[in-house]
């Protein structure tokens, strides 16, 4: 883990972008897709596990587009109910 050591008597400025974090992201995904209406979540990391889970959601019907680190869930098509098992063990996270 990183770290900054300040020294000297100097005013800090400036701005630092804080990374999404996955354990975050998996549950507030999971969460979505019992909305009624668009999901828009910014700030979700790219990494595999956000994609394995995004396949999941498509496969229970919901919508999903990804531009970056914003992701737009459209859960109104969603109908199924069975979590697909070859993408669930490609997850690292629990559920």
């Amino acid at each position: 883990m990183g770290r900054f050591i300040i020294e000297g008597g100097h005013p800090l400025n400036g701005t630092l972008k804080v990374q999404g974090a996955k354990n975050a992201a998996l549950p507030i995904l999971a969460a979505g897709i019992m909305s009624r209406g668009e999901v828009t979540i910014t700030n979700c990391p790219c990494i595999r596990d956000v994609d394995n889970m995004l396949d999941i959601l498509e496969e229970l019907g919901a919508g999903v587009e990804r531009r970056g680190d914003t992701i737009r869930l459209f859960p109104g098509d969603a109908s199924r109910c069975v979590m697909p098992n070859r993408l669930s063990k490609e997850l690292r996270s629990s559920i």
